[in-house]
């Protein structure tokens, strides 16, 4: 009998088109592993992400470093090989990256550098995206304990957003790999979900982002591993939860973008930390990230006044060392430059007639939450 050929989605993160192509490539034909190729030039040009799903050079299934030569600043290494890429039923409405890797209506919005105002209907459906956004991320942080990998929350959090009708946005977003960033202990943003496995005393943060009706939603937090936690630990994060609370309070018609770093920074410094400088807060909804940029630290000098219909989100990033970072040689993970731990809260804000309101905000079920410092 004949085979009947079917169509795939090439495996170059760069791609992900429907192909009939049978172009393989040789290392995961030796190790099972089900993937096709457009064309060559889909295979050359996208071989340097997809080589992170081989095994080791023996075939084995353990975790290995590939970064072995890096100079890492904590005690964190990447665990691969990391897990194929999800995917996504073809039902489910996609932002225009999840193919290419390339948020192409994004770019185009990013040079109009214009703060977007919702309509009553689009914040209907922000709102909608929203409190998905905080479900998701509630059953994701009840699976944290010891002994979980951090590709097991990522699965976690891949397949309750696709049990929503939602889009994980991370997902291919400039050929990000996974549908969540964990970002354990010293790493600041942006962790790679791998075969990491969290362990008693660790710290991680869950930043999940999903895409749903047209809109986006953003939030994270930090969850602690267990319950035996190092007093600097304990401050770092609480400092973080702190810091947010005090600039949602901030937020009204009329402030301006500028003073919610002045304040972050000065209760950061109160409980000896630091805050990160090279990432900040952004508008969110039609776009996954467009303005307002919102810096987190002081004296910055970031445009802009709240006004009702603004969508945005602070998320602090406080460390309890350096402010300063460190990129990984896979490009997305950043680490604090000092390898001491960092900690960040984010949630997705409106700007109110006469305030503010958090749109993912937590609830009485949300797993997590405050711990008493050590003293």
């Amino acid at each position: 009998m004949e085979s009947k050929i079917t169509s795939s989605r090439c495996a170059s993160l760069q791609c992900g088109k429907t192909t009939d192509s049978l172009l393989k490539c040789p290392i995961c034909l030796k190790q099972g592993i089900e993937s096709v190729f457009c064309e060559e030039s889909c295979f050359k040009g996208g071989y340097k992400q997809h080589k992170a799903l081989h095994s080791t050079d023996d075939g084995s299934a353990d975790a290995y470093d590939p970064f072995s030569k890096f100079k890492y600043t904590g005690n964190l290494r990447a665990q691969y090989p990391l897990s194929p890429k999800r995917e996504v039923p073809d039902d489910v409405v996609k932002p225009d990256w999840a193919e290419n890797g390339m948020p192409v209506l994004e770019q185009k919005n990013d040079r109009l550098n214009k703060i977007p105002v919702y309509n009553k209907e689009q914040i209907k459906r922000i709102r909608k995206a929203c409190a998905l956004g905080r479900e998701v991320l509630d059953v994701a942080a009840a699976a944290v304990k010891p002994g979980i990998t951090t590709d097991e929350i990522d699965e976690i959090v891949h397949n309750e957003t696709i049990k929503r009708g939602a889009y994980p946005s991370p997902l291919n977003y400039y050929n990000f790999p996974k549908s969540v960033c964990t970002s354990v202990n010293e790493i600041i943003c942006h962790g790679v979900p791998d075969k990491y496995v969290l362990k008693e005393g660790d710290i991680v943060n869950l930043d999940v982002s999903l895409y749903y009706m047209g809109m986006h939603a953003d939030l994270n937090e930090t969850y602690y591993v267990g319950e035996t936690i190092a007093k600097e630990v304990l401050n770092t994060v609480e400092t973080a939860r702190e810091c947010l609370k005090l600039a949602i309070k901030m937020c009204k018609p009329g402030v301006t973008f500028q003073s919610l770093g002045d304040c972050i920074e000065k209760h950061a410094k109160a409980n000896k930390c630091s805050v990160v400088k090279t990432y900040c807060g952004h508008g969110v909804g039609e776009y996954f990230h467009c303005a307002p940029s919102i810096p987190h630290y002081a004296n910055n000098r970031t445009p802009g006044v709240m006004k009702p219909g603004m969508v945005f989100t602070i998320e602090p990033m406080i460390n309890e060392g350096t402010w300063q970072d460190v990129t990984w040689p896979d490009d997305w993970t950043s680490s604090t430059a000092d390898g001491k731990v960092s900690a960040q809260f984010e949630q997705t804000l409106l700007v109110t007639d006469n305030g503010v309101e958090v749109l993912t905000a937590r609830n009485k079920k949300s797993a997590g939450g405050p711990r008493n410092r050590i003293k």
